[in-house]
């Protein structure tokens, strides 16, 4: 008999329980639900679309300009603005980048920093 991770299985047994936790980039993504041939039900995170980015640039009234110093990463500056390492993936997200490590690769470089609740999709965000 194959062994059930007691955490998925916890979660299965609770109607409308989300994998993720509330600080978690996919917290808001939908869950699907793929049925197998044999009826097996496995679930999965559909895609996570970010808001469109405005081409003629940020909007001042959710993102600041932070210039990139010297040896500074993505993880520390959530450190720094957010209080939470974990939450890198709001700047990744607020800034035209594939790979977050583009962000501070380059000192100088002026990016964009989410301010709480403003950037759509972040942690804070109250806008449906």
């Amino acid at each position: 008999m194959a062994e059930i991770e007691p955490y998925e299985n916890a979660l299965d047994a609770i109607p409308g329980a989300h994998p993720y936790p509330r600080t978690s980039r996919y917290h808001d993504a939908e869950i699907g639900v793929h049925r197998q041939p044999d009826g097996t039900e496995v679930r999965y995170t559909k895609r996570r679309l970010l808001p469109p980015l405005d081409p003629t640039g940020p909007d001042p009234d959710l993102t600041q300009p932070h210039t990139v110093g010297a040896g500074e990463r993505p993880d520390l500056l959530a450190q720094r603005y957010f209080g939470d390492s974990d939450q890198w993936w709001q700047i990744a997200d607020a800034n035209p980048v594939l790979d977050p490590r583009e962000l501070t690769d380059e000192a100088g470089r002026v990016i964009d920093i989410p301010l709480a609740g403003g950037f759509p999709g972040g942690r804070g965000d109250r806008r449906v």
